[in-house]
């Protein structure tokens, strides 16, 4: 049984819905453990004991004061005050409670761990904290335990990460911190994955690998081997071997931070300059990345490693880099003269006056329009960065430090020059190049050439229309900016964790309006952001197992052997009718804005099922009507066999989740690692079905669509759909302008051979 809410919590007790009480990295660790990635075994200290903790010090009051009116750009200040707040919480007593629940949890897990922080405002889509909070690695013994938590809760105040949430607008003292305390894995070997090739957006996974514990790879301490796979065979298509001198190994110190409980050992000679991983270690590991990309359905920057033969991810999270261009460049450099060579990590230009900073005290240096060069970056190196046109560094591969940070600030870089801090002089007029990984001497002159690309200024026009699926608010804006027709699944997952609360648990407690209001909040950032295209909300579809998560859910909740095809979706609306009530009001709150709010209903066993849904909104005011649809999710196999009694219910518009329905037609549960390649939305079986629903509504002048996984994954499943008539398909962010490629010519074929 779960222990939600608990101040330590173990791997296997939580997933990606319990984000506000273990952080980004501690949701991610659950969410692979139960899906039987090989992760390191470990538990989490929850938020709530960090702020049982700022509670019992009185600590809040004196944080909030000193924060109140810092400039986080001046950096002297910044670190005063950092210093200020990270004695008071290290000084502070921790309460005696969470103390003996930590050691009890050590106790069972025992011998090395490594605690790592786990923000609740990290390892999002949308920010990227890199390493902003503190790690400790080696660490032995209970009150050596205790010490390193409260050594992570002082570091959601490190300078970095103060300057880091006011860049972002995050409350200090609302964000949370949790703590991940896991097995060590004493790597061989080890390094970094990026599940979409980072710099140019390919589909390609790259891969860099080190000898040694992973952090050299993080920090940019060493250049990494370079290898890059095709994401459609499998078949390596780059290697670049990089010649490593030293690696970094446990000491035998512990208790201190990473530079301190790790030692460079050199590596043999014979060793430097080989491979540090085989062919067939290369594609095995891409194969486990596509698989984790799939799971969570975006991109992944996943961190591995490997221990005495064995393949272990260490933490993944989704890549917040990517950069979609509105246009693709042909670059004219005229009389370039380069003057020095190394990893492409930011794509663009850059031009300045070369500043040197070999010490993160003399960051201030650097001023608006500088090239800052550095033999590798850390998190105190931002607030330079920020104002920097242009990153070199020494050291380092596409996934190091400088790298990550350049491409979420949009500042040209490049890395792993070997030697610009000393080749470069203080003052020197360069162009930085982090497109080809390139400096130049000197401005260089440029000629742009515009060209088509995957997001072109002029639209490429089709008949079926692109959907997006999304979930998060934060997402909302930027994905509306796009050539995206609309929103084809909205899911309320998110929201839901969000508000944190069971919906009956709140009714008791006289807080339903409160869930409506927030559950409103939520939809109208969408709706907003769409306006006037449509948004079609998938109505609250969580299994018992999911609701149990939510506060005061145990109550409500009872255990299920298969939540999967148990109590869920549309037979929930026909049974608590009250709940369902609060989710129609808040549909309704946004539609008396934004009249592109329309609703689709999951999980439909049968026609009267759904009958009763249509009903229930009729009663409560939301009727069909020209701006007003409603749809109805394919996702088991009986509204294949009843699509057409289905459609008599009078509805406007279907929508596939091939997801289930391939599950429930192949009999497969889709984590299943033994069975993952039997899992196949292109098998024949499925494929019958998704022909006939999609033939049965073009027939009925139903609009149909997709909103599984399938056309995100498989092109030419999407030429099948548009053959088929599909009316619409709904895909995820990072594949949306390559589908309408798709889209347009698989219209285009169909014509000439009409």
């Amino acid at each position: 049984m779960k222990k939600k809410r608990a101040n330590v919590v173990w791997f296997m007790e939580v997933g990606k819905e319990d984000l506000p009480l273990v952080g980004g990295k501690g949701a991610n660790l659950g969410e692979l453990t139960n899906l039987e990635i090989p992760v390191p075994p470990g538990f989490i200290v929850t938020t709530k004991s960090y702020f049982h903790f700022l509670d019992e010090s009185g600590l809040r009051a004196k944080i909030r004061e000193i924060l109140k009116k810092l400039d986080p750009e001046d950096s002297k200040k910044l670190e005063k005050s950092a210093t200020r707040i990270k004695e008071l919480i290290t000084n502070a007593r921790m309460p005696q409670n969470i103390e003996n629940e930590i050691k009890e949890a050590y106790a069972k897990l025992g011998g090395l761990v490594a605690v790592r922080s786990s923000a609740t405002a990290e390892d999002l889509p949308e920010a990227s904290f890199a390493g902003q909070q503190r790690t400790f690695l080696n660490i032995q013994g209970e009150e050596e335990v205790v010490a390193a938590v409260q050594g992570c809760w002082a570091s959601l105040f490190e300078p970095r990460a103060i300057f880091y949430r006011a860049q972002h607008a995050l409350n200090h003292i609302k964000v949370g911190i949790a703590v991940v305390v896991q097995r060590m894995v004493q790597s061989k070997r080890s390094g970094v994955m990026f599940t979409r090739e980072p710099v140019t957006n390919d589909e390609k996974i790259a891969i860099e690998a080190v000898y040694g514990l992973g952090e050299a790879v993080v920090s940019g301490g060493v250049t990494p081997d370079l290898y890059l796979v095709d994401k459609k065979n499998f078949s390596i298509i780059h290697k670049m071997i990089a010649r490593q001198e030293w690696q970094l190994t446990k000491s035998s110190k512990g208790n201190t931070d990473i530079e301190e409980t790790n030692v460079q050992l050199p590596i043999s000679e014979e060793l430097q300059g080989k491979q540090k991983l085989s062919d067939r270690e290369i594609i095995a590991l891409a194969k486990l990345g596509t698989k984790i990309e799939k799971l969570y359905q975006f991109p992944q920057d996943i961190e591995w490693a490997r221990e005495d033969g064995k393949l272990y991810i260490v933490q993944t999270r989704p890549i917040t880099t990517l950069k979609m261009l509105e246009t693709e460049q042909v670059i004219e450099l005229s009389e370039a003269l380069i003057i020095l060579n190394g990893s492409p990590a930011g794509p663009g230009l850059g031009c300045g006056p070369v500043k040197i900073v070999l010490d993160t005290a003399k960051i201030d240096g650097v001023k608006k329009g500088d090239i800052l060069v550095a033999e590798m970056t850390t998190p105190d190196f931002v607030p330079a960065m920020k104002r920097a046109a242009g990153i070199v560094t020494d050291r380092g591969g596409r996934t190091c430090h400088a790298a990550i940070v350049s491409r979420e600030l949009g500042i040209p870089c490049v890395v792993g020059t070997g030697d610009a801090t000393q080749k470069l002089k203080s003052d020197q007029v360069v162009t930085v190049d982090g497109s080809r990984g390139k400096v130049y001497d000197g401005k260089v002159e440029v000629k742009v050439t515009e060209t088509a690309a995957p997001v072109s200024k002029t639209k490429i026009k089709t008949h079926t229309k692109v959907y997006v699926n999304l979930a998060e608010p934060e997402l909302a804006e930027k994905v509306a900016a796009r050539d995206v027709d609309g929103v084809g699944l909205l899911r309320a997952e998110f929201m839901i964790a969000q508000i944190g609360e069971h919906p009956r648990h709140m009714i008791e407690e006289g807080k339903g309006e409160e869930f409506a209001v927030k559950l409103a909040q939520g939809l109208t950032t969408f709706a907003k952001a769409f306006n006037p295209r449509p948004v079609v909300y998938r109505t609250t579809d969580f299994k018992t197992n999911e609701y149990r998560n939510l506060k005061g859910g145990q109550k409500y909740e009872e255990p299920e052997e298969n939540p999967m095809l148990g109590y869920r979706g549309c037979s929930r609306y026909i049974r608590e009718r009250d709940i369902f009530k609060l989710e129609i009001e808040a549909i309704k709150q946004v539609r008396e804005m934004y009249k592109n709010l329309w609703v689709m209903i999951p999980f439909v066993r049968t026609p009267a099922e759904m009958a009763g849904a249509k009903d229930l909104l009729a009663a409560e005011g939301l009727h069909q009507s020209q701006d007003f649809k409603l749809w109805m999710m394919v996702e088991v196999p009986s509204n294949v066999f009843l699509i057409d009694k289905f459609l008599d219910v009078g509805i406007d518009g279907i929508s596939i989740g091939s997801n289930d329905l391939t599950q429930l037609i192949l009999g497969i549960d889709r984590d299943s690692q033994k069975l993952a390649e039997q899992f196949d939305e292109r098998d024949p079986a499925v494929l019958m079905a998704l022909e006939r629903v999609i033939k049965a509504t073009a027939k009925r002048g139903v609009t149909s669509s997709i909103c599984g996984q399938a056309p995100s994954v498989y092109p030419e499943l999407t030429e099948k759909l548009v053959e088929w008539g599909i009316t619409s398909v709904s895909v995820n962010p990072d594949v949306l302008e390559k589908t309408r490629e798709i889209i347009a010519a698989a219209e285009q074929r169909l014509a000439k051979t009409a």
